[in-house]
């Protein structure tokens, strides 16, 4: 697979998540056939162009918690996600918001 063909099973993948679910970037690159490529999964959401239709905010890190640090960017994503319903307990996503596809 290339990383042309990577980058177009994540996105399909992600774009699959449900809204008021979330995905890690660990489970979005098992999915991809890419199981110890998380980091990479990171890096393509990071980039997407603007005004993508991807949902990017449905991706948290393995923990459960957005990888963002606090600030705007972080606000954003974790009112995207409460916006869907996401419930969060502390800074950690509840266990019931995951997705299992």
């Amino acid at each position: 697979m290339s990383m042309e063909e990577f980058s177009q099973a994540v996105y399909q993948i992600v774009a699959a998540i449900p809204k008021g679910k979330v995905a890690s970037y660990g489970q979005v690159a098992k999915l991809a056939g890419y199981p110890n490529h998380s980091r990479h999964v990171g890096k393509l959401m990071g980039r997407l162009p603007k005004g993508s239709k991807i949902p990017w905010f449905r991706v948290i890190n393995s923990q459960g918690k957005i990888s963002l640090a606090p600030g705007p960017a972080y606000d954003k994503q974790q009112s995207l996600l409460l916006a869907e319903g996401v419930e969060f307990i502390g800074e950690r996503v509840a266990k019931g918001c995951r997705w299992e596809p």
